[in-house]
């Protein structure tokens, strides 16, 4: 199944995906947050579409992020071998972990503000895991059970604020509309194989990034089972795993962001997103 939440009429609902067709189960399902994936909410909902009494949405959908309210968003840095190596830093011995903060989570056809004061606002297409139950001192071997869908996330960045101004990198990575998630939370059934799929992104047309996840350093498993020994993963948690080669930083000289730039992205199975850079006001 494809989890997606959608604006109608100033409100936000919720839906799901079935073989290409949209259908609203906002009648069944409150909101897509820790407290439905706490509460086993994906088989809740597969019971739900077993009854096949859906209403479908006709037009054009207005897509919110899929998940509402996380509780965390964890990154992982530096996690495909050549994008390590476009940075000019040696692979990591352990995985690079930092955070977004939740407030910067924006749906995946929203804008993105670059900051006051911003020079360097950078893109950053990644998979994102979202986390389907209490994960604390898991081992790899079981870490996977503890996966409720996959969603394509831009983990949209200030390089300055980020590697220039001291301390941790959260400064560049939490910025309002620098979490654009969706349109979707692919459920695991639906992906087959995480470690083997292509992502891209384009600025104004341009492929900008195209790599695939089997340049992971550290996998899926590998990364929850790591992240799990330092805090609880809990229901909803978004894991980004990081991006691969062609961000803006990494050319020669730097490219980045600018007002009017539109921003396209995808990942194999879990849908498209396109969003355009408009300055802060």
């Amino acid at each position: 199944m494809k989890l997606f939440r959608y604006k109608k009429q100033g409100q936000v609902k919720t839906g799901v995906s079935l073989n290409g067709e949209h259908y609203d189960v906002s009648d069944h399902i409150n909101e897509y947050d820790r407290d439905f994936f706490d509460e086993g909410g994906i088989a809740k909902l597969q019971a739900v579409v077993a009854k096949g009494e859906l209403q479908k949405i006709s037009g054009d959908i207005a897509f919110d992020a899929p998940i509402y309210r996380p509780e965390k968003i964890i990154c992982i840095g530096l996690n495909y071998r050549k994008h390590a190596e476009e940075s000019g830093m040696e692979p990591p011995k352990e995985p690079v972990v930092f955070f977004k903060a939740p407030s910067s989570l924006t749906g995946p056809f929203d804008q993105i503000i670059i900051p006051k004061d911003s020079q360097k606002t950078d893109w950053e297409v990644e998979l994102a895991v979202i986390v389907g139950k209490k994960a604390s001192y898991v081992s790899e071997a079981d870490a996977m059970d503890y996966v409720a869908g996959y969603a394509l996330h831009n983990d949209v960045s200030e390089r300055e604020f980020q590697l220039e101004r001291g301390g941790q990198w959260v400064k560049g990575k939490s910025c309002d509309s620098f979490a654009p998630l969706g349109p979707y939370i692919v459920t695991q059934d639906e992906i087959p194989d995480p470690h083997n799929l292509n992502l891209w992104l384009k600025v104004n047309g341009v492929t900008m990034q195209n790599g695939n996840t089997s340049d992971f350093i550290f996998n899926i498993p590998q990364v929850i089972s790591y992240l799990s020994r330092f805090m609880s993963l809990m229901p909803g948690d978004i894991i980004s795993t990081g991006t691969p080669e062609g961000v803006g930083l990494g050319m020669k000289p730097p490219v980045y962001l600018k007002p009017g730039d539109v921003v396209e992205l995808g990942i194999d199975g879990l849908g498209q997103a396109k969003q355009k850079v408009v300055a802060h006001s």
